[in-house]
């Protein structure tokens, strides 16, 4: 492959010199500018002539990563004679600074255009990134660039370059043409595309910087190939933890019985807190003691050996998990709860684990996690009585952050299918029980909590695999802290933890979340609103089909919004937020105006608008807000609608809560009568009012399918969600 090899078993060279990687661009079809090489400032003349000046020079050799740094580059020569005498002075140059290029590339000038950088770097969790961007002397300075993970797809490719800051240089500015998009978008592909470049480069980091764009099509004028070592993280082919193994998780949430290993018949600790929890929910138990009858009222059995049940409970010593876990033949899923490993260092203790349980053939979560929670199945590591059975899943690498969403979420209405805490993902990782999520009847959104995606490409797999039929909201912890890489290119340094999570949400149709509250918001406005985000029976729909009201837009493309409350100031408020989250509050349609006047809807004196002030309580009959809706939305589908209340207001000059639930009964009955269209309903203040109110409001509102939050700022988050993965289906 004139000089540039295909991935081999062979040790890869430190790094290729630029004609060598120009050599294997052109048989990917990537045009580069016509050159020749030189090993002697003497022979640069005869390597230039037959080349159409202006002419660049250049060195390469060890040490000449960033060869304008180096003064390695010499621009705008007009023939064969300047390019030697060139060529000598940049010998010399070098020779002072103690670099021996190994010889020189001299190349015809490309015509000017717009610079750009296109490049791929092998990340740490995700594998092969895609990134594109304003380049040459703008690289560093604008810092202006999109990313992709491996394969970009001709859509995302699209989207990359339209998310750039400087994209209107690519469409023409200023009286200059516009540069050749499909050319532009072909580069793309080839590069970072399915059957593309990155599939044959030992990444490493490569680099095209920069790519000249023009009317006529695009040159790579530079390019940087630096091989790598590092093999990517998690599973590897063919282990039980690859994403699509197959494997039938029904038994992990819905065991016919459970063991708990490590309850201790004189002293309570996590296994007998464990025992306790697993009594309470009813599913048939079993405690694993090697001397004990019986363990608080629970009967025992010497080994997992001997223990008849799906899932085992390990509560024990790091160091004695492996032994234990040898003995669980016929045991599906063995959860370790106990710390120690590869979290604390201890590699070689989590080897030994995995392999204990392969030995057993089991499948393992953890270790140190949680273990699973579903209330259909019995299966809990929270206490107390389960919350109702429901449709929304959680895998999380968190425990106690798992608990947290459980218990807050139910509080607030949630009611879960599945979940799951992996830990340390040694075996069975987040992107195979999300794959296995994809295909369960109880599941109708997925929330997950990361930290480490472990295959983050077996994630982006099977986030691609759901894409556009189970939404999934993601909250990624640590997206911040660990910072940048060193990195010899460009592409290596301006690949970051959280901007390669957001590529991954971008590509994907994910959501990508800030904070554990917009989490469980977010979860909360999909449970509710299911069938208004996805109808029964609907598959992903072709690529850029319409999917009707439900994806209504105002004239700038933004999702549109209605929305409604008593307030003037709040509503201000409101669309300054959804504005923000973006949402547009798109205007009212010209023919609601008379008969929104009619019935007493907007200020007195003014127009009704979009946000519209509707009177509540004493102020206003409680039917007017359901009337209002409807005569909107008949004449104009929106897909969402907000309506906001100040709950305090309604106990200013009294107690009863009787015309607040009047309201929230009127928002109910004009959602069931508007079946494609979501509505929102936010309780601002609602502390104010005495105890049990809200909870009574939540509930006339759940049983019409109306999520209810506290602030606009949620619900905005929640809704902006929801229009977020309908967009990207």
């Amino acid at each position: 492959m004139s000089g540039v090899p295909a991935v081999s078993t062979e040790p890869a060279p430190a790094r290729f010199a630029e004609h060598e990687v120009k050599a294997l661009l052109r048989e990917w079809g990537v045009a580069v500018p016509r050159g020749a090489t030189a090993t002697s400032p003497a022979e640069v003349a005869t390597a230039a002539r037959g080349l159409t000046p202006p002419l660049v020079l250049k060195a390469h050799g060890p040490g000449l990563v960033h060869k304008s740094d180096a003064g390695a580059v010499r621009l705008g020569l007009s023939g064969p004679a300047e390019a030697e005498s060139a060529a000598g002075e940049m010998l010399a140059g070098l020779v002072s600074r103690g670099i021996t290029p190994d010889g020189f590339l001299v190349e015809e000038q490309a015509a000017p255009g717009v610079e750009l950088i296109v490049g791929v770097v092998r990340d740490p969790g995700f594998g092969p990134v895609l990134l594109a961007g304003l380049g040459g002397v703008w690289t560093e300075v604008m810092r202006d660039t999109a990313l992709c993970l491996c394969p970009a797809s001709e859509a995302d490719a699209r989207r990359m370059l339209a998310s750039l800051r400087g994209a209107p240089l690519l469409h023409g500015h200023r009286g200059r043409p516009a540069v050749d998009s499909e050319a532009l978008v072909g580069l793309l592909l080839a590069i970072g595309g399915s059957g593309g470049l990155w599939e044959r480069l030992d990444l490493g980091e490569f680099e095209l910087n920069p790519v000249i764009a023009t009317e006529e099509g695009v040159v790579a004028v530079d390019a940087r190939y630096l091989p790598g070592t590092a093999e990517p993280t998690g599973p590897g082919p063919g282990t039980p933890g690859r994403n699509g193994s197959g494997q039938d998780f029904t038994a992990l949430f819905e065991p016919r019985a459970v063991a708990v290993v490590g309850a201790s018949a004189s002293r309570p600790n996590f296994g007998n807190m464990f025992l306790e929890f697993y009594k309470a929910t009813g599913v048939p138990l079993v405690a694993v003691h090697p001397e004990a009858d019986e363990i608080n009222g629970v009967p025992t059995v010497p080994s997992l050996a001997e223990a008849d049940a799906d899932y085992a409970l390990v509560a024990v010593p790091a160091d004695r998990c492996a032994e234990v876990v040898r003995h669980a033949k016929g045991v599906s899923f063995v959860q370790v709860m106990s710390g120690g490993f590869g979290e604390a260092g201890a590699a070689g203790l989590e080897t030994d684990l995995v392999r204990a349980a392969r030995e057993a053939g089991a499948r393992l979560l953890g270790p140190n996690c949680m273990g699973v929670y579903s209330p259909r199945g019995g299966q809990t590591f929270i206490g107390g009585e389960p919350g109702p059975p429901g449709h929304v899943a959680l895998i999380s690498q968190s425990g106690g952050l798992a608990g947290e969403v459980v218990r807050v979420g139910e509080r607030r209405g949630l009611a879960f299918s599945r979940v799951a805490t992996v830990g340390n993902s040694a075996d069975v990782t987040p992107a195979e029980l999300l794959g296995w999520l994809g295909g369960d009847e109880h599941t109708s959104v997925v929330g997950m909590y990361l930290e480490d995606p472990r295959d983050g490409h077996a994630l982006f797999e099977a986030l691609m695999a759901v894409r556009g039929r189970l939404p999934v909201v993601l909250l990624v912890g640590g997206r911040s802290g660990q910072g940048r890489r060193a990195a010899a290119s460009h592409t290596g340094g301006m690949v970051g933890d959280g901007r390669v999570w957001r590529a991954l949400a971008d590509q994907t149709g994910a959501v990508l979340v800030g904070s554990q509250d917009d989490l469980i918001g977010a979860l909360s406005f999909f449970q509710s609103h299911a069938s208004r985000i996805i109808p029964p029976g609907a598959g992903p729909p072709p690529p850029g089909a319409a999917r009707g009201p439900r994806t209504g837009r105002d004239g700038d493309g933004l999702p549109a919004v209605l929305v409604i409350g008593p307030s003037g100031g709040a509503s201000v408020l409101a669309a300054d937020v959804l504005d923000a989250a973006g949402l547009a509050l798109a205007a009212l349609p010209d023919e609601t105006r008379e008969v929104l006047k009619a019935l007493g809807a907007g200020a007195a004196g003014t127009s009704p608008a979009n946000p519209l002030e509707v009177p509540v309580g004493p102020r206003g009959r409680p039917e007017l807000v359901r009337e209002v809706i409807g005569a909107i939305v008949a004449r104009r589908p929106y897909p969402d609608v907000v309506a906001h209340v100040n709950v305090q207001s309604f106990f200013t000059f009294g107690t009863s809560a009787d015309p607040l639930h009047a309201y929230a009964h009127n928002l109910a009955r004009a959602q069931r009568d508007l079946p494609g269209t979501r509505i929102t309903l936010v309780t601002r203040n609602g502390e104010c009012a005495p105890p049990g109110v809200e909870d009574e409001v939540r509930a006339i509102a759940a049983g019409a399918g109306i999520p209810v939050y506290r602030s606009m700022e949620a619900a905005a988050v929640a809704v902006a969600a929801a229009a977020r993965f309908i967009r990207g289906a």
